[in-house]
Parts: structure tokens; C-alpha cells; sequence
């Protein structure tokens, strides 16, 4: 029975869709190596490759794990996660960097709790809605379910990091679409989320001066073309100035230039885009659409409810972070900071988002074996 099990955990392994997320990292350290070729974040694609690298063994890893097993553990796991997001703000264990203290420093690595918190919510909240069954909602599971990702949130925005907090609220929203909200609840919700962002606007509290000007910015970049716009601004015209088929490999005038910022992290599309035209943006949008059916073509097969609640968890909040980077490279989203998954240079984002994969590929790989 054992030897069947490793068998069909092998052929079940969503190879086409690793073949997408290979390419797609391929274009990465690609990218990466052009837009930081003459700048002092040179050698930064080789970063990114032993991240990949790091990435693959650890989805491989959790796809052999059952994930009823994870189910079992997470709440462990969340309470770490939570005792991690306080000491990170503790002076002399979290690491302060450009205004905020988001990192854990541990050797030469930096490690940042708030990317990781986001598999630990999919489980969370696939655990919850799971365990609910299909019953319909009450006022208390609605709340309790805010609760469990609220924490966490508040401890991210108290860093602070508004880009990483906001990827909470999909893995959330999916999970109270799925658990069965009715519309007067759904109805209920909206109108208290929009007087509580409204109120914490106004407080002046809650969020930033710096924070306020960058989620403003984006309506009218020429406002302030040399501080809050700058980075719109520059953002748009290296996309125009792409064409069809771009300049060129390493021959990007803004991203080479260095007139846009940090291309190869926030802004990496932008500079893809400059470079490779709109065809080349095309190509990396259709990889994406591509994952994400897959993966909601594995949470239909799945075998059982936690299952598929996972495997859109992950999916609510991919799709999420490509919406709002992309939307902020051509201006249609305000500047949070929020990477391109598998895009972007980044050790925490990139081995999130293997981890999150890992477990949707855990989940497909049990289908005929639960």
C-alpha cells in the first residue's frame, strides 16, 4: 500500500504546471541580471537563483507531507507565527531597515515572519471553514474567522507594512465566500470595512503621512513628479517606451538609466515590459493566467473540502498580489510595495510563494489516496 501511495504521489505531481513556474522564474533571473547589470545591486540573479532553488526543495518537501497532517499542526504554527510578528518589533531581535522593522535577523539571513504568515492563514482558515462544515454562517464564526486574520494583520501594519498586510484580506474573503456568507452578511461587511478604513483615514493614526501620499499618488502622479509621483511616473513611461516589442535585453533607457526605481523587486514588470514590449508582458500575464486555472482546476478535483479551500486560499492570494503589482506598474494601483510572485527579487517572497505551491500540489497529489 505504501509503495501505491508513493506511485500515485508521483505520477500525480502537477508537472505542466511546475513547467509554467520554471519558466516563469526563468524570466526572473533573467530580468533580474538585466535590470541590475550596471547598478549596485549587481549579482542579485544569483541570489535569486539559490532562492528558486531553496524554493523547489521546499515545495517538494511539503508536497510529500499530507496536509491533513498540516491541518493538524497549523495552530502550533499560528501561534508561532504570532509570537514571531512581536518580537519582531522588540529592539535587538527585529531588524529596523528604510523606516520599518519587518525582519528578524538570523546569521547573514534576513528573515521576515510576515511573508510566511500567509501559508499559515490559507491552513488556518481552511481549518476553520473546514471544520465549520456546510452549515450556513453565523455573526460569531464571521467574527471569529476576522479575528484569526486580523491579529496577524494588525501586527504586520504596526511595523509598518501595509503592502504585506493587505495580502491577508483575500485568503479571508475566500474563505468566508466559500464557507457559505450569505449577501445580508456579505452586505453587512462591506459597509463596516468602508467605515473602517474611512475612520482610520481620517484618524490619522492608523496609517502615515508617507503611507497617505503614496495610496494618493497614483491618481495624478504630476501632482508631485519629483516626490510621490516620481516612481509612477517613471513606472509609465518605461511600460510606453517598451512598444510592441520592446528595446532590448540591457537596453532599457529608464531601467538602465536608473531613472526607475528598484526594477528589479516592486518594478520588475515595469522594466520587463520596457525591455521585451508589450509581447513580452503578455507572455508573463498568459503564464500567470495559466497557473491560477490550474490550480483551480486541482481545488476542483481535490478530494475534499479543507483540500479545496487550501488550494484557493493560495489562488485568492496570488491572483491578489499580481493584480495590485501590475495595476501599480501601469497606474491604476497605488504604490504598496507588494511583489510580483515569482517576478520580484526577494528570498521571503519567492520561497512563500514555493511553499504555497507546495501545499496546492500536496493536495492534488491525495486526491485518489485520501
Amino acid at each position: 500500500m505504501s509503495q501505491m501511495r508513493r506511485f500515485l504521489s508521483f505520477r500525480d505531481f502537477d508537472w505542466a504546471l511546475l513547467a509554467m513556474v520554471a519558466l516563469l522564474c526563468a524570466l526572473s533571473v533573467f530580468e533580474i541580471y538585466s535590470a541590475t547589470l550596471h547598478t549596485k545591486y549587481t549579482g542579485f540573479h544569483t541570489k535569486q537563483m539559490f532562492w528558486i532553488a531553496g524554493g523547489l526543495a521546499a515545495m517538494f518537501l511539503f508536497a510529500k507531507i499530507d496536509y491533513h497532517r498540516l491541518l493538524d499542526w497549523v495552530p502550533w504554527a499560528y501561534g508561532f507565527c504570532v509570537v514571531a510578528l512581536v518580537a519582531v518589533m522588540v529592539p535587538g531581535i527585529g531588524h529596523k531597515a528604510l523606516g520599518a522593522r519587518r525582519w528578524i535577523k538570523l546569521g547573514p539571513i534576513l528573515f521576515q515572519p510576515s511573508e510566511w504568515v500567509k501559508v499559515v492563514l490559507i491552513l488556518v482558515v481552511a481549518r476553520y471553514f473546514a471544520n465549520l462544515g456546510a452549515r450556513s454562517l453565523t455573526g460569531r464564526d464571521i467574527l471569529k474567522a476576522l479575528a484569526l486574520v486580523g491579529i496577524p494583520m494588525l501586527l504586520v501594519l504596526k511595523q509598518p507594512d501595509l503592502g504585506t498586510a493587505l495580502t491577508y484580506t483575500p485568503i479571508l474573503i475566500a474563505g468566508l465566500f466559500l464557507g457559505g456568507i450569505n449577501l445580508r452578511q456579505s452586505l453587512i461587511l462591506i459597509t463596516a470595512a468602508i467605515v473602517l478604513v474611512a475612520g482610520a483615514w481620517s484618524s490619522g493614526k492608523a496609517l502615515k503621512p508617507y503611507q497617505k501620499a503614496r495610496l494618493t499618488s497614483f491618481i495624478n502622479p504630476d501632482n508631485d513628479p519629483r516626490g510621490t509621483g516620481y516612481q509612477i511616473r517613471q513606472s509609465l513611461i518605461a511600460v510606453g517606451s517598451g512598444g510592441i516589442w520592446g528595446q532590448g535585453a540591457e537596453k532599457g533607457t529608464q531601467t538602465q538609466g536608473d531613472f526607475l526605481p528598484i526594477p528589479h523587486a516592486d518594478f520588475i514588470f515595469a522594466a520587463f515590459s520596457e525591455e521585451h514590449g508589450f509581447a513580452g508582458a503578455v507572455l508573463v500575464l498568459l503564464l500567470y493566467f495559466l497557473i491560477l486555472m490550474r490550480l483551480i482546476q486541482n481545488a476542483q478535483t481535490a478530494a475534499d473540502l479543507p483540500g479545496a479551500l487550501i488550494i484557493m486560499g493560495v489562488v485568492a492570494v496570488l491572483t491578489f498580489q499580481i493584480a495590485v503589482n501590475v495595476g501599480m506598474v501601469i497606474g491604476f494601483m497605488p504604490v504598496t510595495g507588494i511583489p510580483l510572485p515569482l517576478m520580484s527579487y526577494g528570498g521571503s517572497s519567492v520561497l512563500f510563494t514555493f511553499l504555497a505551491l507546495g501545499v496546492a500540489m500536496n493536495v492534488r497529489m491525495r486526491r485518489f489516496v485520501n
